[in-house]
């Protein structure tokens, strides 16, 4: 048991700094690197490998230890993926554990993070531009949520599930049911 939990602290450990890293692929192109959500990816992989807690807590960490460290995203921004990327990695984890087992519920546990996410997203985002005097508009989160985010949307559809199942197969992720 206590091996397990050193396993899942240092694979978390690792897809945090994979967060850290990926952006750098793709920032060299700032609209391109928006548009395909990196820091995403590693935090719904934690949540699905490492369990809810884990994703929970590399959402929560890596937008601002990235905007603290690199100086991107904007702090404004880095507080409100702060809450979008936490609930990534949260709701994957909780459902990959409750739903069966079966590969298609892998797909329903991911569609249904992100767009809990997103909606965690715009909450935070509402709240953190009325502290700052400004409006957050429902075209700004049509904007940042689907339109120029679907690059990255259909990225992780294909990506996260082809991983996780290579990894179930691989025998690396436990098969256990909800308890």
């Amino acid at each position: 048991m206590k091996q397990n939990a050193v396993r899942k602290m240092i694979l978390s450990g690792l897809l945090l700094a994979l967060g850290l890293l990926l952006p750098f692929l793709t920032g060299q192109i700032p609209t391109i690197g928006k548009m395909l959500l990196p820091m995403h990816i590693p935090v719904l992989l934690t949540g699905f490998v490492c369990g809810w807690p884990y994703g929970l807590i590399v959402g929560l960490i890596c937008p601002v230890l990235r905007s603290g460290l690199f100086g991107m995203p904007p702090m404004m921004n880095a507080l409100a993926m702060t809450f979008e990327l936490a609930a990534y990695g949260f709701a994957a984890g909780l459902l990959y554990k409750l739903l069966p087992k079966r590969n298609v519920y892998i797909y329903v546990a991911l569609l249904a993070s992100m767009l809990f996410g997103r909606i965690i997203w715009a909450g935070a985002s509402l709240v953190i531009y009325r502290l700052s005097g400004s409006a957050f508009t429902w075209e700004m989160f049509l904007a940042g949520a689907f339109i120029n985010a679907l690059p990255g949307i259909v990225l992780q559809i294909v990506l996260i599930p082809a991983i996780v199942m290579a990894l179930k197969k691989s025998g690396y992720i436990e098969e256990t049911k909800a308890a």
